[in-house]
């Protein structure tokens, strides 16, 4: 019974430890439509296919139940690092959608959003919405999972994390996060730049007229338009950037 505790119980729950937290944080995995039964039935099949795969890379059974919480705790940290990451990368589209729809007038018309579960602008909760939905049709899901599993060789069970290294490569990601979000709404930025530009050369040359009445709904129809025609350029660099975020973490 010892053996079969330290060998297979130990080592499975040490396993989903790490992945269950990362399952919990991974865009599309942790989205509120999903049922939390079904997450958690997802992570302990995962955690049960990689169990035999990992046994060779996990550290003995520790002596005291102290030494077990530090290690239980290394492994929460690292899915909640892991899935973190997945998650700044992703927050590139709620930059560009809060941006968007500051400099197309709609900043007032919000949803609540099923990606990061608050209540967000119309156009952020758009982009987002496919932006995970791509994610999964380009099977790159397959490799933020693929990314939990490698990073067994990256962080060994049982060694001493690096804190430091690990807070510096989030915050890192969230400078390239809104600096991505910001290069991903440049079009309707320019496009709204040049827009109010216009508008406030008209307002000097036609003082009386209603600018506010006239130029809005003008103002919303252009951007609308821009964003269609540039989305499918905007989700192709964010599922570059995305693969090269993850990348980092694959095994070579």
């Amino acid at each position: 019974m010892h053996e079969f505790l330290a060998l297979n119980i130990f080592g499975f729950l040490l396993i989903f430890a790490r992945i269950g937290i990362a399952m919990s944080l991974l865009p599309g995995f942790s989205a509120a439509y999903v049922n939390i039964r079904i997450r958690l039935l997802f992570a302990l099949a995962i955690s049960f296919i990689l169990a035999p795969v990992l046994a060779s890379r996990l550290p003995g059974l520790p002596a005291t139940p102290a030494g077990l919480g530090l290690l239980v705790l290394g492994e929460i940290v690292i899915g909640a690092f892991l899935g973190t990451v997945a998650r700044v990368i992703v927050a590139a589209l709620q930059v560009a959608g809060t941006v968007i729809s500051l400099v197309s007038s709609m900043a007032n018309a919000l949803i609540q959003d099923p990606i990061v579960n608050q209540q967000t602008s119309t156009i952020s909760g758009f982009l987002s919405t496919i932006g995970v939905l791509l994610i999964f049709v380009t099977d790159m899901h397959h490799m933020m999972l693929r990314a939990v599993f490698d990073s067994y060789t990256l962080f060994l069970p049982g060694h001493a994390l690096t804190i430091g290294d690990m807070a510096l490569l989030v915050a890192r990601h969230v400078s390239d996060s809104f600096a991505l979000g910001l290069q991903l709404a440049s079009p309707l930025v320019v496009t709204g730049f040049t827009y109010y530009l216009g508008l406030g050369l008209l307002t000097r040359l036609m003082p009386q007229m209603p600018v506010f009445f006239v130029g809005l709904p003008i103002q919303i129809v252009v951007q609308i338009s821009v964003l269609f025609l540039t989305l499918s350029g905007i989700m192709l660099v964010f599922l570059s950037r995305f693969w090269e975020g993850l990348g980092a973490f694959l095994a070579p």
